[in-house]
């Protein structure tokens, strides 16, 4: 009896056993499909661009010999080697090279890679799985999102399908084809980790996290769906060696669209901007607003002449909901506004005083990053002038400390003529050479324009109180050789 029933046991063990390893194969994706209609569409990207050349005459020795004398034998050997005088300025004209990926989206060649894969290049190489090689030429390019549209002489060109990020789910398989540390055509898969990631260095890209192994050379290279759609751009990795570490990051789809757009008509991008510094809302925040729950963008500075400060908008306003998009995250804002439209009359929704409310901004375009900064910290830093002097413009909360309406500047750093007249760091310059002095911009004007060893009468506020000091302009140097004739 006990025979008659354990072998119905066992063939039913595996016929379980088999089944389930069937239906656990079938779960698998298979991407052989893919990379065989979509690889070709894959490129592999070199540039070249050559080093200045080395045209100083006062060259220094390589310290091959430690104590070397100056005038042995051997020294002269070693200058003939190094310091050959016809031969050293084409010793750095060696071209350097770097090596990424891009991929096809059209059969006319416009390709699409990363800024960082081709940036300050002198000439760009492409060559397809074919073996086929092509000289591409840059029709823009945008650092802000990392992005470069390239063009080849070419037509019927394999291409591409384009999806969308934004349907992409957690979980989801991705493959990645590109061209890491320079091995051509090599796949790689794995699943989306997490989307909307910010980083630090990255405000308008949510990026698409996957564990794909990603590393140098992948660059540009496209992020494929089971469907084969394009969602991603394969950007960047998190590694403390250099390699893969389970941390991929790619650009979305959706965000790729809307710049290469621009660049094919334009060969630059413009972006929407609000104006506005913003943070997340933690518990602890939400707890003090009187908001239930933590959630949108916490303004904590709004910049000056900003679409934001024309709008009304004013610092501890939680922006929960931006032209019908709701924000959960502050890095969920920059990207929806840099993707508006100039000119767009975009609705708000915000939290001001534990009440909602709504505010209409109209969309300007986002400022050169270094008027932005300036903007940003309220402070144009000038370069050490001719009276030593190093000079900010003030803020608004600094004017509240100091109890000034407006005008003045303030002196950040001190040396030379300036230092020797009395004054310190943190004065605040109100006049000069008998002129109020509205921002630093003014002052460098006045001072360009002062005459070596002029005397100039500088009002300053130190504290509580105001006083006058003289500088004297310094007298130009006569130059080691030179003469009057």
């Amino acid at each position: 009896m006990r025979k008659i029933f354990v072998y119905p046991l066992l063939v039913a063990g595996l016929t379980i056993g088999l089944f389930s390893g069937i239906l656990q194969a079938r779960s698998l994706p298979e991407f052989t499909e893919l990379v065989e209609k979509y690889g070709p569409a894959v490129v592999n990207i070199s540039t070249t661009a050559k080093k200045e050349p080395n045209t100083s005459k006062e060259k220094k020795l390589p310290q091959v010999i430690p104590n070397l004398p100056e005038d042995g034998p051997f020294n002269e050997f070693f200058r003939r080697f190094f310091e050959d005088e016809e031969n050293a300025p084409y010793l750095n004209e060696i071209p350097s090279t770097s090596l990424g990926s891009g991929f096809i989206i059209s059969a006319d060649g416009y390709i699409v890679t990363n800024n960082h894969v081709i940036e300050d290049s002198d000439e760009i190489i492409v060559r397809l799985t074919d073996r086929r090689e092509f000289t591409a030429e840059l029709i823009g390019a945008d650092q802000r999102t990392d992005l470069a549209l390239l063009k080849l002489n070419a037509t019927d060109l394999p291409f591409v399908k384009l999806g969308s990020s934004n349907d992409l789910k957690v979980g989801e398989w991705v493959l990645a084809i590109g061209s890491p540390f320079g091995f051509e055509y090599s796949a790689t898969a794995g699943i989306v980790s997490a989307k909307g990631r910010s980083l630090p260095s990255d405000s308008y890209v949510p990026f698409i996290q996957t564990d794909v192994a990603i590393n140098p050379g992948n660059s540009g290279g496209p992020l494929f769906n089971l469907d084969g759609e394009v969602v991603g751009i394969n950007s960047q990795i998190y590694s403390r060696t250099g390699g893969f570490m389970g941390l991929s990051f790619a650009i979305p789809v959706d965000v790729m669209k809307n710049i290469i757009d621009q660049l094919r008509e334009s060969g630059k991008v413009s972006r929407g901007w609000l104006g506005v510094l913003i943070q997340d809302v933690t518990r602890e925040l939400a707890e003090s607003f009187g908001m239930q729950k933590p959630q949108g963008a916490l303004v904590a500075k709004v910049l000056p002449n900003s679409p934001a400060a024309t709008a009304g908008f004013q610092v501890g306003d939680i922006i929960i909901e931006f032209n019908g998009k709701k924000i959960d995250h502050s890095s969920d804002l920059p990207p929806i506004v840099g993707i508006t439209p100039l000119d767009t009359v975009a609705t708000t929704k915000i939290i001001r005083a534990g009440k909602e409310q709504s505010l209409q901004v109209t969309i300007a375009e986002l400022p050169p990053e270094e008027d932005l900064q300036k903007n940003i910290t309220g402070q144009a830093k000038s370069s050490r002038n001719k009276l030593g002097l190093t000079l900010e413009n003030l803020d608004d909360n600094q004017r509240k400390e100091i109890d000034l309406a407006e005008g003045g500047v303030l002196v950040k750093a001190v040396e030379g003529v300036a230092e020797e007249a009395g004054v310190r760091a943190d004065d605040i310059v109100l006049m000069m050479a008998n002129t109020m002095i509205k921002d630093v911009a003014q002052s460098e004007e006045i001072i360009a324009s002062l005459q070596p060893g002029q005397a100039v009468p500088i009002l300053i506020k130190r504290g509580g109180s105001q006083l006058f000091l003289a500088l004297k302009m310094p007298k130009e140097e006569k130059k080691e050789g030179s003469k009057k004739e």
